[in-house]
């Protein structure tokens, strides 16, 4: 039988980090109020005609688009080029016939996976004075992750719509390939737990997501 003493040594050992845990997670859901945008990325017939469950994909970003303008919530869409299958003009090129931003929704234009890189989106963000980045898009792993990230490293918070991004399967320099819908679960769970000073991550289906 344990002493009385050593009881409530082990007790104090074992809650002490669990109340610790419980205050972070407590500071941490406190709500800071937040304008938001949303934000496309890459919704363009060369990029979403090939991904996983596109028809899927597509309509819940029709229903976030619909959310963002009833609330008034800016849209911001995002179009890449290259030199390749997305030279810019290009059938390829055009976001899908869906998708037809209004006169007030800018067009972000970029040539590299990061929605930030060598562009203006940080500026327009600041002058909107958003700084919760609703996220959908595609791909996954590249525009989807290297965007996310950079938003988070510039301080926006971000909301990651789990059912409203996707990619391809990629195929590895060994043979072997990671199924597209591993690579989309990936990214939602990392989105989930990532920790960033200051800085507050959500991963959300289409129908739970707020503005």
């Amino acid at each position: 039988m344990l002493h009385p003493r050593l009881v409530v040594l082990v007790l104090a050992v074992v809650t002490c980090p669990l109340f610790a845990i419980a205050q972070e997670t407590k500071t941490m859901s406190t709500p800071v109020p937040t304008k938001s945008a949303l934000l496309i990325v890459d919704a363009q017939v060369g990029v979403m005609s090939s991904v996983w469950e596109a028809q899927r994909v597509v309509s819940n970003i029709e229903r976030l688009v619909s959310k963002a303008r009833t609330a008034g919530v800016p849209v911001i869409w995002v179009q890449h080029s290259d030199d390749d299958e997305l030279k810019r003009g290009s059938a390829s090129w055009k976001l899908l016939p869906n998708f037809i931003p209004t006169n007030a929704e800018p067009v972000i234009h970029k040539r590299y996976n990061s929605s930030f890189a060598d562009t203006d989106l940080d500026q327009r963000l600041k002058a909107l004075s958003a700084s919760r980045l609703v996220l959908a898009g595609a791909l996954t792993n590249w525009c989807i992750r290297s965007t996310a990230y950079a938003a988070l490293e510039r301080g926006y918070h971000v909301a990651l719509v789990s059912d409203a991004h996707s990619t391809e399967s990629l195929r590895l320099p060994d043979g072997k390939t990671v199924p597209a819908e591993s690579i989309v679960a990936e990214l939602n769970a990392v989105l989930t737990w990532v920790s960033v000073p200051n800085v507050r991550t959500e991963v959300k289906q289409t129908k739970d997501v707020g503005f």
